[in-house]
């Protein structure tokens, strides 16, 4: 009992809840968005900076698959790395979401909590690395259980995270704050990603991983301290006197009386399908045109050059035309992306099939996290955005799997899958999904039930 309580208080500390948050008028709010933007926009720049940097890295596409194919050439394995480097983020929000929604402070549950469940488990990775070759087994399971706990980590708290870019940014500058924030952070991961590349011809296996992972959790611990100097403008919590009870029933509800909503899932959905050649492009052309590590480094300046400028073309064009039409783009960039890669006749075409990947990656990165925030009434976002995420998360972790399954087939069926799932994500977002922005200000999402309010 004793421990308990101890347990407890040590929680309320740590997500500030023993501090009361006064009435506030949204006027007074606003007021402080604004006062605080300037500030808020530098710091989490510089964090999301920091961030990106240190993913370029340790890139799902290219850096990692490359490091557990030099341990194992298993494709589960190797499918296991797209498994958890998409699904470990998606995953989990949902289960966090409701109690994000009871929190008047988002920034703790990001700063405190996230230090542990995202940011330490990063130097598990250079410690892999050093087991190599004394352990290769070991290493194996030493790095996937750092790279699980810090994608699954960051999943537990995203809903907080997005919710303060959303208190934080108002509706018409999210997308240049995180256009801008992806852009700079991968434009510099490029030239990361040529550092990459130099220590991965320069010095030899696990050397040269050991670098790469120790400035990949350098960038990643950095980052934490920009976005801990984040100022908060709170907003009290709407009452809810049955959360998890409501939350079971809201999620049903939700799914069957916004139909716009759900028709953008099934489009994210395919999407993410669509990523599903992602985790073997790399490993294809490894194994039928032995190119060399120093090329797949070259592989990922593509990637993220096409990633940046995703980024940046997505940050722009949001604001002014809303998310959608950049998801579309997204969709037809995957297309092309993978329509080449299983037609690819030299290892050349490659470098197209990254850049068109990455561009995809960026702009979807961009808008299908900022879109969600406004298809959702302001006190349900958590909610919404664990519902998309969580639904993408699920796609996420068997796409690569059943990836994995025709791979043994062929390598050229998993890319024309990923291409004709993208496809069919491009027709449903063209044709069947409205833009949220532009729709009336009672048409986004039902109404909450009457004991929400009370």
């Amino acid at each position: 009992m004793i421990l308990t309580k101890l347990g407890a208080a040590a929680w309320r500390r740590l997500l500030l809840l023993d501090r009361p948050v006064p009435p506030r008028r949204d006027a007074e709010i606003e007021a402080e968005v604004e006062r605080y933007f300037t500030w808020n926009f530098t710091v989490n720049l510089l964090d999301g900076t920091a961030f990106w940097i240190g993913l370029s890295f340790i890139s799902v596409s290219t850096i990692v698959p490359l490091f557990v194919s030099k341990l194992t050439l298993n494709p589960l394995l190797i499918g296991l790395v797209a498994v958890i480097g998409q699904a470990g983020w998606n995953l989990p929000q949902i289960f966090t979401a409701g109690y994000t929604e009871r929190l008047a402070r988002k920034k703790p549950a990001v700063v405190n909590l996230g230090l542990f469940l995202e940011r330490v488990p990063a130097w598990l990775w250079p410690l892999a690395a050093l087991l190599a070759l004394r352990s290769p087994t070991l290493a194996l399971v030493v790095f996937f259980v750092g790279y699980a706990w810090h994608h699954v980590g960051a999943g537990l708290i995203a809903p907080a995270w997005q919710d303060l870019i959303a208190v934080c940014f108002p509706v018409n500058r999210r997308g240049r704050f995180w256009g801008s924030t992806t852009f700079i952070g991968t434009a510099l991961g490029t030239i990361g990603a040529l550092g990459a590349s130099w220590l991965l011809k320069t010095y030899p296996f696990p050397t040269n991983f050991v670098y790469i992972f120790l400035i990949a959790a350098i960038a990643i611990a950095v980052s934490w301290i920009f976005i801990s100097l984040t100022r908060e403008p709170v907003r009290p919590p709407v009452p809810n006197p049955h959360p998890d009870a409501q939350l079971r029933a809201r999620l049903p509800r939700i799914l069957r009386q916004d139909a716009n909503f759900r028709r953008f899932l099934t489009a994210r959905l395919l999407l993410a399908w669509g990523s599903m050649g992602a985790a073997f492009v790399t490993v294809s052309a490894v194994q039928r045109w032995h190119v060399p590590d120093g090329t797949v480094g070259l592989y990922t300046v593509a990637l993220l050059v096409g990633q940046s400028s995703g980024n940046l073309f997505a940050g722009w064009l949001a604001d002014r035309r809303g998310h959608k039409v950049c998801l579309e783009i997204s969709s037809i960039a995957s297309v092309v992306a993978f329509a080449l890669a299983w037609l690819a006749p030299s290892p050349a075409w490659y470098y197209a099939v990254f850049a068109f990947w990455g561009f995809s990656l960026g702009t979807t990165i961009v808008s299908a996290i900022l879109i969600a925030l406004e298809f959702a009434p302001p006190a349900q976002r958590p909610t919404y955005v664990g519902i998309a995420n969580t639904s993408v998360g699920l796609v996420y972790a068997l796409a690569p799997l059943v990836g994995a399954g025709l791979a043994a087939l062929g390598y050229g069926w998993v890319f024309a899958l990923s291409a004709v799932a993208s496809l069919l994500a491009w027709v449903i977002y063209r044709w069947r999904v409205r833009d949220p922005r532009w729709q009336p200000e009672s048409s986004h999402g039902p109404n909450p039930p009457a004991e929400d309010a009370t």
